[in-house]
């Protein structure tokens, strides 16, 4: 006789086949794309080329996120993620061939980077429509949880996993890892999966549906502010992301390999705080759980690293800072998740990406610049003063100190008005 429990798990079994194959199938392509990272510095020595991989992934997400909604609203979401997932893996099988071939050119990782990236920007609001297809309501705070925590140990894994393989096997073996986790996602989701249907697929032009998203998004102004307000938090950590190895580095007790311990206090604070997530009773206020996570998260993080020049206190920082990040992506999830109708989400989770992550390059831009060509000339001229060399030390690595407690500020105050905003829906 089965109990309870048993009824649970079954109807969670697709979650579970689906989440965990594709996180298995992530892992393998964030294990490449880092081994190509390494491969292209190695023959280019240019940070600004490498990085020049990042922008190529993200530029189709941004300038292309409205159209994939609409794409994702007209057509089958289980083959559409099938046909993506299989155009990703028909170009890791060409940087195979033309690396084989000794023809690969930094190039051409440029232009299968931004294939990658349409192809993400594509299958990520089908499978966001596909987790609510086979996901209870009650199941959404867990599940999202249970997403985070996959994200986080990708995070903490890959990198370490692409090191230790390119540098013991080369990329021929990093390859072969990740056509063998695509081949276990792919098997799972056209034999295992089965994606009901809500309605039947509308026929109107792909325009016409994309505008219905941003429609939705004007007509209800909680979820558009809190959009807003995530594109602002992503704007302030992104820039946190560009200050922190100008902060660490230079430091007299940091280096490489601090700084190294410090970013994977940042992943494995997302582990902490995805199982906290999972098991955590619903809120009464997700509202108020999500501006109140990120006002202590923003806070504290950049306050401490700022004001501290110890390497622990710059972990604690990071633990700190990260832990409640996943709870608040979980209720932002359930928020969305229930009020966004099934047969409107690919678009508007698709519209929810272009406006929410916008700010993303936007943010590591302003970041480095604030800190090169501002904050480090400004110590530099005025650093010997009693108050600034107390609070953010001296010589070089202080004027990211100042950044830092400078998107402490901005973070304290977009997470205030935010909440204010956020108090009147």
């Amino acid at each position: 006789m089965k109990t309870k429990k048993d009824h649970k798990v079954c109807a969670l079994r697709d979650f579970y086949i689906l989440w965990s194959t594709q996180s298995v199938s992530q892992l393998g392509s964030s294990i490449t794309a880092f081994a190509l990272t390494l491969w292209l510095y190695e023959r280019t020595g240019s940070s600004l080329g490498t990085a020049a991989l990042t922008i190529c992934f993200y530029g189709p997400y941004v300038l292309m996120s409205i159209f994939a909604g609409a794409l994702t609203d007209r057509f089958d979401k289980k083959k559409l993620m099938l046909g993506c997932d299989l155009a990703a893996a028909l170009c890791t099988v060409l940087v195979y061939v033309l690396f084989r071939a000794k023809c690969l050119a930094p190039w051409q990782l440029y232009v299968m980077n931004g294939i990658y990236g349409l192809m993400n920007t594509m299958q990520q609001p089908a499978s966001e429509v596909a987790m609510t297809l086979i996901v209870p309501e009650k199941d959404y705070q867990k599940t999202s949880g249970l997403r985070s925590l996959s994200r986080a140990l990708i995070d903490i894994l890959h990198p370490l996993i692409a090191t230790a393989l390119y540098s013991l096997a080369g990329l021929t073996v990093v390859i072969a890892v990740d056509l063998s986790s695509f081949a276990v996602a792919f098997a799972a989701l056209l034999f295992l999966i089965r994606l009901p249907q809500k309605q039947e697929e509308k026929e109107e032009p792909l325009l016409a549906l994309a505008r219905e998203g941003l429609r939705f998004l004007r007509e209800n102004p909680l979820i558009m502010t809190l959009i807003l307000f995530m594109a602002g938090v992503n704007l302030t950590a992104s820039a946190f992301d560009a200050v922190l190895p100008g902060y660490v580095l230079p430091s007299p007790r940091g280096g490489t390999a601090v700084l190294g311990i410090v970013t994977s206090c940042a992943g494995a604070a997302m582990v902490a705080g995805s199982l906290l997530a999972a098991v955590l009773p619903k809120p009464k206020d997700r509202v108020r759980v999500i501006y109140l996570t990120m006002l202590f998260s923003l806070g504290s993080e950049n306050f401490l690293l700022a004001f501290s020049r110890e390497p622990v206190l710059w972990c604690i920082g990071q633990i700190v800072g990260w832990l409640p990040v996943p709870i608040m992506e979980a209720n932002l999830d359930v928020i969305l998740r229930t009020n966004i109708p099934v047969e409107l989400q690919g678009r508007v989770y698709a519209c929810r990406n272009t406006l929410q992550f916008f700010t993303i390059p936007i943010g590591l831009f302003l970041g480095g610049f604030m800190v090169d060509r501002v904050c480090e000339p400004f110590m530099a001229a005025y650093g010997d003063t009693a108050v600034l060399r107390t609070c953010f030390g001296s010589g070089k690595g202080s004027g990211a100190a100042l950044m830092l407690f400078f998107l402490g500020v901005a973070g304290s105050a977009l997470c205030i008005s935010a909440g204010r905003r956020l108090r009147r829906h």
